[in-house]
């Protein structure tokens, strides 16, 4: 009884209403988690390769599919009060969820990693610390205050979320004064070359990975209007400004990295400490949504995964920031097809009616979602498009496919415990 009342992260039931916040604390949470730098990277890598009218319409309608797929998520955990991990159990099983929590938490832990190279490198290059020490102390750190869990998360974000928007909004409008206003910055043409499918694939895997953890967070919303509108507003505003803070500094001199942006225009320091902030923030969310998928595989304690994944994370931080897009094309084909099969469980057989998880019995293995996922992951690679969003739709098709074939929803192979 005391180890459950001591879990104050709801690790493995569902958020109590005491516990639930308001739409300020949880719009300042999921925009912490949005304004994440490997956003400004992956968008320094677009606005190289794309025209200015070209990159907008790849982040308008990118982050529009990101806010429908995170925004579904949301409207389940603030009407279930559940975390991704126990919401795959009604369509996954209760073995199969460990499928669900593997890949996701996994992928965290390695965003989680390349958060941390990219504040030891530009710290390196300024002080001529050791890269290596850098990686160690600032891993550690940050693991250490994703140990507190969504109360850190708060306050972390109500320091970081302004100051990263006041100095990205600074650098961009250096960049954009250096070529002559935004007549100059529209007369930039790309260095590289991107086709649009690409361009949204790269916009919608930058946050597809930690968009299938949303309901981790939402959970502590007050009701499902909470939920999804600050879900959305954090997606739709939050990373569309990192990736234009990212894309229009690289268009300027050339750079995708967000760091070496600043360091040319003489905003070392501050970069240093608000990116910093930055990455904190969002890698503190990578380890807290990690710890409850380790959590529902292992039934240890949240917090001893926290700090397991957040070593591996550090020690893993050089090879995965080295390997970045790669790690996206990853996400693009593997990430997406499990909440795929989670919406439509709930959405499309369930009709948004789910057992009472405390009294729900969940049977150990879904193979209509196994199959079903393989089938989104192999739709990413042999159709054509938008590599995820292939992937969510040919998911959810397979799902609801076979499970009407088997005549039956994901509902009758969950009983009532006695």
């Amino acid at each position: 009884m005391s180890k459950k009342h001591q879990d104050h992260d709801y690790s493995l039931e569902a958020i109590p209403s005491n516990s639930k916040k308001g739409f300020i604390p949880m719009l300042v949470v999921m925009l912490g988690f949005t304004f994440f730098s490997a956003s400004m990277l992956a968008g320094g890598n677009l606005g190289t390769s794309l025209r200015m009218d070209q990159f907008v319409t790849a982040v308008i309608i990118g982050n529009a599919i990101l806010c429908v797929y995170t925004g579904l998520l949301a409207y389940m955990a603030g009407d279930t009060g559940l975390s991704t991990h126990l919401l795959a159990r009604y369509s996954f099983g209760e073995k199969g969820s460990y499928l669900v929590s593997f890949l996701v938490s996994a992928t965290q832990v390695g965003w989680f990693g390349v958060g941390v190279a990219m504040f030891a490198i530009p710290v390196s290059k300024v002080t001529g610390i050791d890269v290596g020490i850098l990686v160690l102390v600032s891993g550690i750190l940050m693991t250490a205050t994703a140990f507190f869990g969504m109360k850190s998360l708060t306050i972390l974000s109500m320091i970081a979320v302004p100051s990263i928007a006041i100095l990205g909004s600074i650098s961009a409008g250096k960049a954009i004064g250096d070529v002559g206003g935004f007549t100059g910055l529209l007369a930039i043409e790309p260095t590289g070359a991107m086709t649009m499918s690409a361009a949204l694939a790269s916009v919608v895997g930058t946050f597809i990975s930690g968009g299938t953890l949303t309901a981790d967070f939402t959970r502590f919303s007050k009701s499902k209007k909470v939920a999804v509108s600050t879900t959305v507003i954090a997606f739709l505003i939050g990373n569309s400004l990192m990736l234009a803070f990212g894309a229009i500094g690289a268009m300027v001199t050339g750079q995708a990295d967000i760091a070496e942006v600043m360091f040319m225009q003489g905003l070392i320091i501050p970069a240093i400490i608000i990116l910093g902030l930055n990455i904190w923030t969002t890698n503190d969310n990578a380890l807290y949504g990690s710890g409850l998928g380790f959590s529902n595989i292992t039934k240890q304690p949240k917090n001893r995964m926290v700090i397991i994944n957040g070593i591996v994370g550090t020690l893993l931080a050089m090879f995965l920031y080295n390997n970045f897009m790669g790690w996206l094309n990853l996400l693009n084909s593997f990430i997406p097809a499990t909440g795929a099969v989670i919406i439509a469980d709930y959405f499309i057989l369930n009709k948004r009616e789910y057992v009472d998880f405390k009294i729900a019995k969940f049977k150990n293995i879904n193979i209509n979602a196994i199959v079903a996922w393989v089938a989104g992951v192999i739709g990413a690679y042999v159709i054509p498009g938008i590599t995820p969003l292939n992937s969510v739709l040919t998911a959810i098709v397979i799902y609801v496919a076979l499970s009407k074939i088997n005549n039956k929803s994901n509902n009758i192979e969950i009983k009532k415990a006695a």
